[in-house]
C-alpha cells in the first residue's frame, strides 16, 4: 500500500512540475490524463480485482482529469479575452491599443498584440462595442515577425468592459471559449 501511495505522490509531483512549463498545454493535458490514469490503477487495485470495474475506474479518472485540463484552459482563454476587452473598452472608433496578457497558470505562452474598435453597435444602456484584435508573434532566429487578426464583440457590465462573443475567434480557441 506505502508503495502504491508513493507512485501515485510522484505522479501527482510530475504532472504539477509539468504543468508550470510555460506554453506547454498539450504536454499539460497529457501528463493530467497519464497521472490520472496512474491515480486511477492505483484506486482500482485497491478497490475491485474486477477488470471491468477497474477499467471503469480508469475511465472516470482519465475523463476528469481531462475536464479539469479543459476548465483551467477556459479560465486562461476569458482571462485573456477579458484582459483585451478591458484595453479596447474605453477607445474610441479607430483608435488603436497594444494589450498584453501574463498568464498566473502558465499553460500557454503569454501573449501580445494591438486592438481597435472597429465600430460601436450600442450605446446606453447596453454600450456594445465591435473590436479587431491581434496576436503578434515576434521575430525569432528561424520565423519572422507574425500577427493574426480576429474580430470579437465586448459589451460594458458596470465599470468593466467583458468579452460578449458568442464564439469569439473559433479558429483561435476552437471549442475552449
Amino acid at each position: 500500500m506505502q508503495f502504491t501511495k508513493q507512485r501515485f505522490a510522484i505522479a501527482v509531483l510530475a504532472a504539477a512540475a509539468i504543468a508550470n512549463l510555460n506554453a506547454c498545454s498539450s504536454l499539460y493535458g497529457e501528463s493530467a490524463s497519464a497521472g490520472a490514469g496512474i491515480a486511477g490503477a492505483a484506486l482500482a487495485a485497491k478497490v475491485t480485482r474486477n477488470a471491468a470495474v477497474a477499467t471503469g475506474i480508469g475511465l472516470g479518472a482519465v475523463a476528469a482529469a481531462k475536464a479539469g485540463v479543459q476548465y483551467t484552459e477556459r479560465v486562461v482563454h476569458r482571462n485573456t479575452q477579458n484582459s483585451i476587452a478591458a484595453v479596447a473598452g474605453p477607445l474610441a472608433v479607430g483608435a488603436v491599443a497594444p494589450w498584453d496578457v501574463e498568464h498566473t497558470v502558465a499553460i500557454e505562452a503569454d501573449e501580445h498584440g494591438r486592438v481597435t474598435v472597429s465600430r460601436t453597435i450600442s450605446t446606453g444602456a447596453l454600450d456594445c462595442k465591435e473590436i479587431v484584435f491581434s496576436v503578434d508573434q515576434d521575430a525569432t532566429k528561424k520565423e519572422p515577425a507574425s500577427s493574426a487578426f480576429y474580430v470579437a464583440s465586448i459589451c460594458r457590465d458596470g465599470n468593466a468592459w467583458k468579452w460578449a462573443s458568442a464564439e469569439p475567434a473559433t479558429e483561435r480557441w476552437g471549442a475552449l471559449q
